[in-house]
């Protein structure tokens, strides 16, 4: 099983475990990542995800170009508009919080994936890069959008249009990643982020991240309507009622999740 999948209460670790070719991705594996993802977002005990990669070199360089790219590829150039998505989680933001904890090269596809997740936190050698216009392409999980709402579109452009990656402290002053840890600091602090995370009350916290992302595309009037219709569904559930509760016993709150 080349795709982990390890469960530490209402976290999960998923981990691309294919160091021998820079956790890419060929079809069985980006369908086994879609899998795992689906398994997560399906598990009601779960509530965060940490998405990392096998060894040390690199979180993933994104799809196999021996054998993920020829074949879609093929399949374009015969007239067939196939779906093209990597884990499952490249086309909609939806969904549980996600943590990216990249450990060395993000390349291509790689940086993709984490940037399809919330929250990115890099080791000290991490690097990204959307290398695509090196092969004659373009980035079609997310790269051309999700980067310039990160870093900005001078930056973004930067990348996309050299293909050339840039190292993790770059990264963290232009806004793609949120810390820079040392190597073996980065699996333990993405999994205390994401208990952390899983503490929270969960409708909240997945109420939450829904309407940062859906505001992105309103303006603020409008967002602050939506916030407010979404803040006044909130205040109905049960763990509202836990949540003030516990705090005037001066006790950890108890969420169930309705």
């Amino acid at each position: 099983m080349a795709i982990g999948y390890d469960i530490d209460g209402a976290i999960v670790v998923i981990t691309i475990d294919r160091p021998e070719v820079m956790n890419c991705l060929d079809p069985e594996h980006n369908q086994m990542l879609t899998e795992a993802f689906a398994r997560f977002e399906a598990d009601d005990a779960l509530r965060c995800a940490v998405l990392t990669g096998g060894g040390d070199k690199a979180f993933s360089a994104g799809a196999d170009l021996k054998k993920l790219i020829p074949s879609f590829r093929d399949q374009v150039r015969a007239g067939e508009s196939p779906a093209w998505e990597l884990g499952g989680i490249t086309w909609t933001g939806v969904g549980k919080p996600k943590i990216a904890a990249v450990n060395g090269y993000a390349l291509a596809g790689g940086t993709e994936l984490a940037l399809a997740c919330d929250i990115r936190i890099a080791s000290t050698t991490a690097s990204f890069g959307l290398a695509e216009t090196k092969w004659a392409i373009i980035p079609g999980a997310g790269g051309t959008q999700r980067l310039p709402r990160a870093v900005g579109l001078g930056q973004a452009l930067q990348i996309i249009l050299t293909g050339d990656p840039v190292d993790a402290q770059t990264a963290l002053q232009w806004g793609l990643v949120n810390q820079v840890v040392a190597q073996d600091e980065l699996l333990p602090t993405a999994i205390a982020m994401a208990k952390t995370i899983a503490s929270r009350g969960p409708l909240a916290v997945q109420a939450a991240k829904a309407a940062v992302y859906a505001g992105l595309d309103m303006s603020l009037t409008d967002g602050l309507q939506m916030e407010r219709e979404v803040f006044l569904g909130i205040m109905r559930t049960e763990d509202a009622v836990e949540g003030s509760t516990a705090f005037t016993e001066k006790r950890n709150p108890v969420y169930r999740g309705i």
